[in-house]
């Protein structure tokens, strides 16, 4: 007979444990690629960044004032040394904040960017401008904490936090804003946010590229191994936002100072603008020939920071042109006519020239009733504060006779750099 076989039970494998998976709390991992190349960021994270606190800054407003909101940054860091911080801005100003250290990543305003914010939580979120859009977006963000300006039930723009009660009070009462304030927008806005300020400067950094492009214009065009060696470049920024178009100074009054300054050998004068002054900085070459060199408009906002970075001097009024020379740290002569010369900071490199005993002055209208007396009226003599600096010594002063016809601004105190 044959033997059965005896029927052995096969032990049951023991099934490996999968390893749980870890996420790393890095602002380098994104979940789709390694951090770097050849590295296994799920097994050992080789530069670790901690996120820390994730902050929100909602930012939508004019391109200045993305860039007067960079001086809040590095008091948020300050008080939030560990954090990982997102901003979101409009197309034409997200690249205001490229180069920036302090700022993890940027988003432009659009329904892609409305889904990826959705999606998060937050530990805090800073709304910066009192505009009805990013006061009702903060209000649907996930966040811990939210300070800034929001909105009420009633769809009103109301305060979020304590400290961003003065700051909103300014904007409903005028006689406090334009006669009693002395703050300047950069400690109004850092103050507002809860935050300690220390008059920290704007964040503008121009990239390698940029660095190397202004070095070779500067050389062929106005430096000094150039046609116009060793001149002192001064940038006559000629106009300013559509929104607010009495900002400008006069074509007339352009055109006398440029005839006047062009005279004098140590300087080499430049236009400089947008692509909404390129009509009117053709019309100011017909004027004056070639006693000024119009830089191109119309090469996008980074190209332009290249061309104010081409300056020493940048004469301007308070528009965008005159927040990115902040940014740049060039000296500043600076009008003012329907704007608060209060609320700029011009980190003690230039002079503001205010027009003085106008009772409707500043304003803030769009349209003057008064025929522009404000911008007419500007006395040149009328200069606050006195421009200097750690790194150069101001130490020549043009004055530049103009004629009785555009009186009273009859000189130009001009200070300038050896």
């Amino acid at each position: 007979m044959m033997k059965k076989k005896s029927a052995h039970k096969k032990s049951p494998r023991k099934k490996s444990r999968a390893r749980k998976l870890t996420i790393p709390d890095c602002r380098h991992f994104h979940g789709y690629k390694p951090c770097f190349p050849g590295t296994e960021c799920l097994d050992e994270c080789v530069e670790p960044a901690p996120r820390g606190r994730e902050i929100l800054i909602i930012n939508l407003e004019a391109m200045g004032n993305v860039l007067t909101t960079t001086s809040m940054l590095p008091a948020l860091k300050r008080k939030y040394p560990v954090s990982t911080i997102t901003w979101i801005t409009l197309k034409n100003a997200h690249r205001l904040l490229e180069n920036n250290p302090l700022i993890d990543e940027v988003l432009v305003w659009e329904p892609e960017a409305w889904l990826k914010l959705g999606a998060r939580k937050f530990d805090l979120a800073m709304n910066i401008d009192k505009a009805k859009n990013s006061c009702a977006f903060i209000m649907s963000v996930d966040a811990a904490q939210k300070v800034g300006y929001g909105l009420n039930r009633c769809g009103v723009i109301v305060p979020l936090n304590r400290e961003a009660e003065y700051n909103y009070r300014l904007g409903l009462n005028d006689h406090m804003k334009f006669r009693v304030n002395r703050k300047a927008n950069n400690q109004l806005l850092t103050e507002a946010m809860g935050l300690k300020f220390c008059r920290d400067e704007y964040i503008l950094n121009l990239s390698g590229e940029e660095e190397s492009f202004c070095h070779t214009y500067r050389r062929e065009h106005v430096g000094k191994n150039g046609k116009y060696g060793g001149r002192i470049v001064v940038g006559f920024n000629t106009g300013c936002s559509q929104l607010y178009p009495n900002k400008k100074m006069t074509l007339d009054q352009h055109v006398v100072l440029i005839n006047e300054l062009s005279a004098d050998p140590r300087l080499r004068l430049l236009l400089l603008g947008g692509p909404e002054d390129t009509e009117r900085n053709e019309e100011l070459v017909r004027r004056v020939g070639d006693r000024v060199l119009s830089t191109p408009t119309t090469e996008g906002v980074r190209r332009g920071l290249c061309y104010i970075n081409l300056c020493d001097i940048v004469v301007s009024g308070d528009s965008f042109g005159m927040h990115a020379s902040i940014g740049l740290k060039k000296h500043m002569i600076v009008w003012f006519g329907p704007t608060c010369p209060q609320e700029i900071d011009l980190f003690d490199r230039g002079i503001k020239l205010i027009p003085e005993g106008l009772e409707c002055a500043p304003c803030w209208k769009r349209e003057c009733p008064y025929n522009l007396e404000c911008i007419q009226l500007i006395d040149l003599d009328a200069v606050e504060g006195h421009p200097s600096s750690s790194a150069t010594t101001i130490a020549i002063t043009v004055l530049v006779p103009v004629p009785r016809s555009l009186a009273p601004m009859h000189r130009l105190a001009l200070p300038s750099l050896r």
